[in-house]
């Protein structure tokens, strides 16, 4: 049998030395608690109603849909900032765009799996992005491993931050979205559907950008700058979203950069010719007042919040090795960013 290019996705490597302990991630729902942090709050006026939502085994665009039938409106005019987990409890605001007649209480919708909390009408709709970041709140059941180890990674994390891969939730399963962006953009298969679409442009330039990262740890060079490099605005280094224009670094930087995209030719050229254009994400993830303890026996809780587009997983793949229930199916969309 032929192995696809991307059928699977590689190991990229961890900034620190691994601590051999494990854990289970996600038990229960309660075991993962998420709460978006927003760049604003509702005014109190305007044409979209805002919901302050917590949500408990359910996805963000089953709750969207439950909204527009509530509300009586199209599944458009309900708008979110971002996906959260489906196996977790969430807590996040939805809008949904109602200019005219009388404001229906939606505070009285009831359902098993999402309650609305609050409501308040504001000015603008809510669209993917309109988020600072989040909150987490992790339960790690059956921890084995030393202690000690576990302990020194999360000293690490706190102090020097963590690679700002995009976690697996990206690639879809087994990274089969990646796959699925090569034959696209390499015109093997067409794809017609526009979420779909996105869905693997999204995939690919990910996975481009990852190797970078990775490329950049393998050589020793993490927590650390390149001549050349392009720097954020919080001084750290960043790595490329590919797309049309030229790199925007220069000397080792630009070079490191062109390796990887002559490795992945197809996947770099095809971004191009997509229409994505050059952006920049950084390099380094700093989760902002990790703290953690241990209530205990074998039971470890770790608190953070990390800013929009970063992933809870990155910070622990760098503490332990996690595994999820099975009851986590293979399909759910890509969560928290």
């Amino acid at each position: 049998m032929t192995i696809a290019p991307y059928a699977s996705l590689p190991p990229w490597p961890h900034a620190y030395p691994a601590s051999g302990a494990s854990a289970t991630l996600k038990c229960l729902n309660e075991d993962f608690i998420v709460t978006e942090l927003p760049l604003q709050l509702p005014g109190g006026q305007g044409e979209h109603l805002w919901l302050d939502i917590e949500k408990n085994g359910a996805n963000t665009a089953f709750v969207a849909q439950q909204l527009a039938q509530a509300a009586s409106v199209q599944d458009v005019d309900v708008g979110y900032a971002g996906l959260k987990d489906r196996h977790a409890i969430t807590r996040q605001w939805f809008s949904i765009y109602l200019p005219k007649g009388e404001t229906p209480d939606l505070t009285q919708l009831r359902h098993p799996e999402f309650k609305v909390l609050s409501q308040r009408r504001h000015v603008k709709k809510l669209r993917p992005g309109d988020l600072q970041g989040n909150r987490f709140r992790i339960v790690l059941r059956d921890v084995c491993g030393d202690r000690g180890a576990i302990e020194a990674n999360l000293q690490a994390v706190a102090t020097q931050g963590v690679p700002n891969y995009f976690g697996a939730q990206r690639f879809g399963f087994e990274g089969g979205n990646v796959e699925q962006g090569r034959a696209m953009l390499a015109r093997e298969i067409r794809v017609r559907n526009p979420k779909k679409k996105g869905i693997y442009l999204s995939a690919v330039r990910s996975f481009v950008f990852n190797e970078v990262l990775a490329l950049r740890i393998r050589q020793g060079l993490w927590g650390k700058t390149l001549p050349g490099d392009v720097m954020d605005a919080a001084g750290q280094p960043t790595g490329p979203l590919w797309g049309r224009g030229r790199v925007a670094t220069t000397d080792l930087a630009q070079a490191l950069e062109n390796g990887v995209a002559e490795r992945h030719a197809t996947l770099c050229d095809g971004m191009e010719h997509a229409g994505l254009d050059q952006e920049r994400r950084a390099l380094v993830a700093r989760p902002v007042d990790l703290s953690w303890e241990w209530p205990q026996d074998q039971q470890l809780v770790i608190g953070f919040s990390l800013p929009a587009g970063n992933y809870a997983t990155s910070v622990l793949d760098e503490i332990l090795r996690t595994t999820e229930s099975d009851r986590h199916t293979e399909n759910e969309p890509a969560p928290v960013e």
